[in-house]
């Protein structure tokens, strides 16, 4: 995953929000938030799934963190205290934690202030013209750019559940989008995230980034950075700032995603379980919206609209405004033996790269993907499909962590 575009190839990792007014205008994102497919995606129900090892424990623990996530911070020989005293800048290979179990995310009270927040790169994942081009029978055409539109302000009233997910890699603070979505066996009280696997985890060849956090509502009137030069926290985060305390994507994209290629990149989604910085009301009561999602992975064939939103942060976007993208989705198919992927014309940039994609089901709104991928000409985007494995991923975190 990286900060910055690979050579002149088609770019992943991008971006997708959601509205309310805008998405059945646009497809209608509101405060509350079909069959099988022909291009069915993940075929074997717990194949790719991957759950992040309990961060938080029980009881205290050392340095003032809970006693399971001293424990697993030690397991790997890292010393608790130095770890929030910015120890967790040490990116060398042995402290580089990568399997699913390793997830572990510390809250550093007030590392995210606003200067911090709009300095954060986007976080972006290229594919080649080759990878793209790569039609393997159920590709279609390449579709026309559709301009993105600014989302109306304030956000919290017309895609509330839409946010920033921040986190630190090697390269340093990154940005990708995110969503808020109902927790099926915690209705009212969801905690949880959706978003992009490359926007918590490099992939094949590192680990978990760290210091991952959300802001629902991020710059909830969209000033400009004229006008947000003196921003206070609740400008910027009129929510809070939400610390993931734990962490789940696919085992496709943990063991063979990259930051370049389409590799792993139909299974390039995650889930995360957040906490405040401070409060203690859930995600969904503080914000008052989240989005079910959909895991019956429709054909493209079969959906009339799909939206797109997020906070595009590459040129000619700056990250501090919600924008969105409505089209009729294609098909992309990286290589016969991957699902296909929805592809939509979209003008954002990286930085989007998690937001959800929208449509409408029975007039309601409901999250069926996330961006994933894009070409260096900004002129699509593409998303996974989230069938069985994407479900089975979700239900893991939900019952396993929802109710904490």
């Amino acid at each position: 995953m990286r900060s910055t575009p690979v050579s002149a190839a088609p770019r992943r990792g991008r971006r997708t929000a959601l509205t309310a007014a805008g998405l059945v205008a646009a497809l209608t994102l509101t405060a509350t938030a079909c069959g099988g497919s022909e291009d069915e995606a993940d075929t074997k129900p717990g194949d790719g799934t991957s759950q992040a090892a309990d961060a938080a424990g029980t009881g205290g623990g050392e340095g003032g963190l809970a006693a399971g996530l001293a424990d697993r911070l030690k397991e790997h020989g890292i010393d608790v205290d130095k770890w929030k005293d910015g120890g967790w800048k040490n990116w060398d290979e042995d402290k580089w934690l990568s399997e699913a179990k390793d997830f572990v995310n510390p809250v550093i009270d007030g590392l995210w202030q606003p200067d911090r927040m709009k300095s954060a790169k986007e976080a972006d994942k290229t594919v080649t013209t080759k990878d793209a081009a790569a039609d393997q029978g159920a590709t279609d055409p390449e579709p026309a750019p559709v301009e993105a539109v600014a989302e109306k302000k304030p956000y919290h009233e017309n895609a509330a559940p839409v946010g920033k997910v921040f986190f630190d890699s090697p390269e340093g603070s990154m940005v990708c989008s995110g969503t808020v979505i109902k927790d099926v066996n915690h209705p009212g009280k969801s905690n949880l995230v959706w978003t992009a696997g490359h926007c918590v985890h490099a992939g094949g060849s590192g680990g978990w980034y760290r210091n991952i956090a959300f802001v629902p509502s991020y710059n909830d009137y969209g000033k400009s950075e004229a006008e947000l030069a003196n921003a206070t926290a609740t400008e910027m985060a009129p929510y809070g700032t939400w610390w993931a305390d734990w962490a789940s994507t696919s085992n496709q994209w943990i063991q063979g995603g990259s930051e370049s290629g389409g590799d792993g990149a139909a299974y390039d989604y995650s889930v995360l379980h957040v906490k405040p910085e401070q409060g203690s009301k859930s995600l969904e009561e503080t914000v008052g919206a989240a989005l079910e999602v959909d895991f019956s992975a429709p054909s493209a064939t079969e959906v009339s609209s799909m939206g797109a939103w997020g906070y595009p942060a590459a040129a000619p976007y700056n990250g501090l405004e919600m924008f969105k993208c409505v089209d009729r989705p294609g098909r992309l198919s990286l290589s016969p033996s991957l699902p296909t992927m929805y592809r939509i014309g979209c003008t954002m940039t990286g930085g989007s790269s998690g937001g959800g994609w929208f449509r409408v089901v029975d007039g309601e709104t409901k999250l069926v993907s996330n961006t994933s991928i894009g070409p260096l000409e900004n002129t699509w985007l593409a998303g996974p499909q989230l069938g069985r494995a994407a479900e089975a991923l979700y239900q893991d975190m939900s019952k396993t962590y929802g109710g904490q």
